[in-house]
Order: C-alpha cells, then structure tokens, then sequence
C-alpha cells in the first residue's frame, strides 16, 4: 500500500459561520437605474456620484462577460443582490456594535488584533462598514483614514481627482458594475513624510446569501510617506452564488512607500472577480503580498504601473485550490519609466483536483530603458487529477533592459523523496517537507504577526496519512 501526503483544507468552521440575516434596507435584484438611484439615495450621495453610477450602468450593459479565463457562465448577476444595508450604524466604539455582528468579528479576532498590533481598523458587514477607528496620533499628524461612504462627503474634492480613475468602468464588465453599485470600503490619506509605522486593516465580511460585496478601496500616500495596509475578507458558504467586485486604487506618491497585504477565503460558492491597481511615481515603492485561498472563482491580477523614474514594484504571492476551485490569478506591471524595478514571485498549488493557473502581464515601454524586471511562477501539484497552469505574457518595446523569467509546473521529485528518505525521514514526512519548503518564502512575507484570522487562514496544515 502507497503512502500519499494528505494537505488539510483550511479550516472553514470559522468562517462557515452564519447570521441570521438582519437590514435596514435591500435593493431589488437585477439591475436598473431605478435601483441604482435608490443605493444613492439610500447613501445621501451628492450628484456627482449618482450620475456617475448611472453612466456605469450604461458602459455595463454594453460590455462583454470575458470569454478568456474560468468560467463563469453559472453566475447569474440579474439574481445578485447588489445592495443590503446591515441593521447596524457606523461605531467608532466598538461595544457599540450589535451583539451578532460583534459576535462575527470577535471570532475572527479582529478587536484582539487592533488592541495589540493595529493602527486603525474598519469592518465591513455586507453593503457597509459598521466599524472604523484611528489612533489619535496618527489622525494629529493629518492621516485620514475611514469608510468610503464619508470620504465622499467629507473629502470630496480628493476623492472626485482619484476616484476610478486608475480603474475605471471601461476596463472590462465588472469594473463597470462595481461603478454602478459599490458600496463600503476604506479610504486612507497618508500626508507628505508621514510614516504610519503600524499596519491599517479593514475587513470584509459577506454574510447574506446570494448578495455581492463591491467595496471600493482608494489609498493616497503623499511624497515620502509610507503605511502597511491589511485587507481580509471572508463569507460562510451558502447553496446559492454570491459575487465579489471590489476595486481597489492605490496611488503611491514619489519616494513614498505602500505594503498591500490581502488575504481572501472566500468561501467556495464565490465568484471574486476584483481588480485592484496602483501607480508609483518617481523612486516610489509598492509591495503587494497576496494570499488566495478560498472561492468558487477568482480573477485577480493586481497591476502596478510604474510611472516614475526608478519606481519599483515587488508582487510576492500563493494560490492554493482544492476541490471545485478554479483559481485564475497573477500579477501585471507596466515600466513606463526609466531605470524602474519590478519582482514578481508567485507560487500555487493545486489538490483534490483543483485548478490553479497563473496569469501575468509584463509590459516594458519605449521610455523604460535600464529597467530590470524579474518573473518566478511556480505550481505545484499533490496528485493526478488537479491542474496548473502558467501564461507569462510578455511586452518588451526596448532592447535596453534586464529582464529575467522562470516558470515551473510539476509534481513532488521522486528524486528529493528518495534522498530525503534516505537520510532516515519517512515517506510521508518527506513529502510534506517538500511542501512546506515550496511555500515558506512566500508563506513568511505574509502579516502573520498582525491578525488573528491570517494565522488561521495559512496554517495549511501538512500530514501524512497512508491511502
């Protein structure tokens, strides 16, 4: 009889957690301008934004659902409900909650992790945010940092410059109904020489069933200044689809430096079709660390466009899929300037036959030259019946440049088990040795030391069983 490494399923009891489903408010389903003016309405918006909303709608019903990539066929988005407004008011106290909702993010850990090692944090319950707080030292040195919502109406003037305009609604079709129906999210504004020194974190809990979460999240770093900021999310698993949209922007100002860390586990009746982009000016830095571990369906290629001279871009990310999971995920950058530097480390793996692919776009432009990029995709499969994939896509328009690319798609070595047991280990142990050393340098960039819910999240954990 073969012994088999077994890799454990994230544990889900945590997040597989329902609520009785409570609002004060939901849209109709499908989409209309009738429905969209009532999410506007709902929120007090000014005109701008309801205007905006409406020639979204429009660019939406013209665009194509893509034909490249998972299918997505089986989601119906007329019977998405876009809109639900929780039985709860924004807090800055957090015993102000209500119990159930509270009781939600206690599990997660999330107040546990704002006590100990946060800056501010915001939480997300279906279509709002029901809790945003901010030390009050980083608030006296002019960092703002709350709810989409009040961004719109307290900071109007910066929010209308940025606001969709890295990502906007002719991108593609969900970035169309995202300018249609988003809702929540988080805003930060970190000013010229300001160093948030301890991580931001907002998280996005999704509790009703066959609704959709459309956060937008728009980030502002001024010269010289740097933040961390945390995204988590996650939804209990329902029999129906739900669907996830956001967007998030990130504008990196020259010499001012943003760490991007999400990890999502969705759960596995979710389609995360996100889109998320940032532009670095001169000797401006992004640093995007991403975990994907749960939903149906993802789509996610975060982009980093390297707009200033010697800007830099360090994408590092893991992808595990397991059973009815098609992970299609990557990371895109665009030298658009000279002497700019990019690294793109992303790893994946798939079981129980899961299907994990890698997607990636590199593009160097005429203005780019002395610009050195580096690409490292590599996917791992723990048995016959799961799938791989990599498709590096590269746009090199100068000869000037340094540009380096490794990808990799295979099993377990016999080889390395052989040495390994050779040295005394068993089998089993040699096996998930392998494993653990595929994952570790991505798994350490990870903010495991911020949040609870994160540890919970990648403690994937390794055993042998005989089989």
């Amino acid at each position: 009889m073969s012994k088999k490494t077994h890799v454990e399923d994230v544990n889900r009891e945590i997040f597989d957690k329902k609520d009785k489903v409570n609002y004060k408010f939901k849209s109709q389903k499908g989409l209309t301008p009738e429905v969209i003016k009532e999410i506007s309405r709902e929120k007090n918006e000014p005109e701008w934004m309801t205007d905006f909303r409406l020639k979204s709608l429009e660019i939406y019903k013209d665009k194509k659902i893509p034909e490249w990539g998972a299918d997505i066929s089986d989601l119906d988005i007329d019977n998405i409900i876009t809109y639900i407004r929780p039985e709860a008011d924004l807090q800055s106290d957090w015993d102000q909650v209500p119990e159930d909702i509270k009781n939600t993010f206690d599990s997660l850990g999330i107040p546990e992790a704002e006590k100990k090692s946060l800056a501010g944090v915001g939480a997300q319950y279906d279509s709002e945010v029901v809790y945003h707080n901010l030390k009050k030292e980083l608030t006296d040195q002019g960092v703002i940092y709350m709810d989409m919502e009040n961004a719109v109406k307290k900071h109007e003037d910066i929010v209308k410059e940025h606001f969709m305009k890295l990502i906007t609604p002719g991108d593609h079709k969900f970035s169309a109904l995202h300018g249609a129906v988003w809702s929540g999210g988080s805003f930060v504004y970190v000013p010229a020489g300001v160093n948030v020194e301890i991580p931001l974190q907002s998280y996005f809990r999704l509790n009703a069933p066959g609704a959709g979460q459309f956060e937008h999240t728009l980030i502002i770093l001024e010269e010289g200044a740097e933040a961390h900021f945390i995204e988590g999310c996650s939804a209990p698993k329902y029999s129906v689809n739900n669907l996830h949209a956001g967007a998030v922007e990130l504008f990196v100002g020259e010499g001012a430096k943003l760490r991007y860390s999400t990890i999502e586990n969705w759960s596995r009746n979710m389609y995360n079709l996100n889109t998320k982009r940032a532009v670095v000016e001169k000797d401006g830095v992004i640093e995007w660390v991403s975990g994907s571990f749960g939903s149906k369906v993802s789509m996610l290629y975060p982009m980093s466009i390297l707009k200033g001279e010697r800007a830099r871009a360090e994408f590092t990310g893991i992808t595990f899929a397991a059973e009815g999971q098609y992970l299609d995920t990557g990371a895109q950058v665009i030298h658009a300037a000279p002497n700019t530097t990019s690294n793109v480390n992303s790893r994946s793996i798939a079981k129980d036959g899961g299907h994990a692919y890698y997607r990636g776009l590199l593009k160097v432009t005429e203005k780019a030259h002395h610009s050195k990029a580096a690409v490292s995709c590599e996917s791992l499969m723990l048995d016959n019946k799961s799938h791989s994939d990599t498709l590096p896509i590269m746009d090199l328009n100068t000869d000037d440049i340094d540009i380096g690319h490794e990808a990799k798609v295979g099993r377990i070595s016999e080889e390395s088990i052989f040495y390994l047991m050779s040295r005394g280990i068993s089998e089993e142990e040699a096996k998930a040795m392998i494993v653990r050393g595929f994952v570790e340098p991505i798994a350490k960039e990870l903010p495991l030391e911020y949040a609870v819910e994160l540890n919970n999240l990648i403690n994937l954990e390794l055993e042998g069983t005989i089989g």
